[in-house]
């Protein structure tokens, strides 16, 4: 079991190298669903079924299945590929990266729960629906439902974005809407075509 908890993870961290390091869009897609399908092996080596299962379905399955829709409509799988847009964006990125991967060295060597890991484990009984969403919904509301928040923000941005205005057509193609002249008619002309149409 260890062992496999060990490859899974550093299988799970070379999947979320690929997903930052991919030039094309869809290829940093499946870097991040084979690092879902990881975390959700992490979830069953520790005997969770219901998260890995969870993880599966809703992660590697329905999320990234919208990603890889976005990524579509947006035509964004071609590879990157010139300037960036934002000036010094990768400098504040390595400095970000940096103060991050520092924030999470020393969380790991100061952080104390203030429940016990058994406690905690006996309180999910196993990782069942049941226990999984009394604890959600009682003590992690509050960040339960800031995620389902953010992932609405995103849809409705997404749609935003792929949204482009409709050109207003005549009926007819550009090139002949340019090149014919629009030559009035007589009165009397008109209405004798009109009386022989009806006739």
């Amino acid at each position: 079991m260890m062992l496999a908890f060990i490859l899974l993870g550093a299988l799970a961290l070379v999947g979320g190298v690929i997903t930052i390091a991919a030039r094309n869009a869809v290829h940093a897609s499946l870097g991040l669903v084979g690092t879902l399908l990881c975390v959700a092996g992490l979830f069953a080596t520790m005997n969770a079924s219901f998260l890995a299962a969870i993880q599966v379905i809703v992660y590697a399955g329905a999320i990234m299945v919208l990603f890889l829709f976005v990524i579509m409509m947006l035509n964004a799988n071609a590879p990157v590929t010139g300037r960036d847009p934002v000036p010094f964006v990768r400098e504040l990125a390595s400095i970000g990266g940096v103060l991050l991967a520092g924030a999470f060295v020393v969380l790991a060597f100061t952080y104390r729960d203030p429940r016990p890991l058994a406690e905690g484990a006996e309180a999910l009984r196993g990782g069942g629906a049941g226990p999984v969403g009394e604890t959600l919904l009682t003590r992690f509301l509050l960040p339960f439902e800031a995620v389902s928040i953010l992932l609405l923000v995103a849809i409705v941005g997404a749609v935003a974005l792929v949204q482009r205005p409709e050109p207003q057509t005549d009926g007819l193609p550009d090139s002949d809407a340019e090149t014919l002249p629009v030559t009035p008619q007589p009165h009397s002309q008109a209405q004798s075509q009109t009386q022989e149409v009806r006739a």
